[in-house]
């Protein structure tokens, strides 16, 4: 790897965790474990309610489902609480996607999609990351 690759990940954003319930989920995390709590953030347009924990520069993400067929709850049935993906932000989600298609690695996203805040995100298929799902960020002048 080249060192100018390297530049394309800037860092670990978080961390996202599937749990059943937020507030038991917090016991542990914030009540017991000692994080702050960030914030609580509900997004109806994917069937979740996610609290942020801050940790250093990064994030631990709760993320407990809140309908029924969401994508998370069909994950939380079907292998439980536990680590659900590790999001990596990059300077240039484009050229990072482009990068992964050329070496022919199964995308989630073929183009990055932007959220509330205008953070760009695309998924990498856990297929080609070994069995981890991982998300891309490219934060925006909005979001940064």
């Amino acid at each position: 790897m080249m060192i100018e690759d390297m530049k394309m990940i800037k860092k670990i954003n978080h961390v996202a965790i599937v749990v059943p319930e937020l507030a038991d989920a917090q016991k542990f995390w914030v009540e017991a474990l000692g994080l702050e709590l960030g914030s609580v953030a509900q997004v109806p347009e994917e069937g979740v309610e996610i609290a942020f924990l801050p940790v250093g520069d990064s994030e631990i993400e709760l993320i407990s489902p809140t309908e029924a067929d969401s994508g998370v709850a069909r994950y939380l049935a079907k292998r439980g609480p536990g680590m659900h993906h590790i999001c990596l932000e990059v300077a240039d989600i484009e050229a990072t996607l482009a990068r992964l298609k050329t070496a022919k690695i199964p995308l989630i996203n073929e183009e990055p999609a932007v959220n509330k805040n205008g953070t760009r995100y695309a998924f990498i298929h856990p297929k080609g990351a070994n069995g981890v799902l991982v998300e891309l960020y490219e934060l925006t002048g909005q979001a940064a």
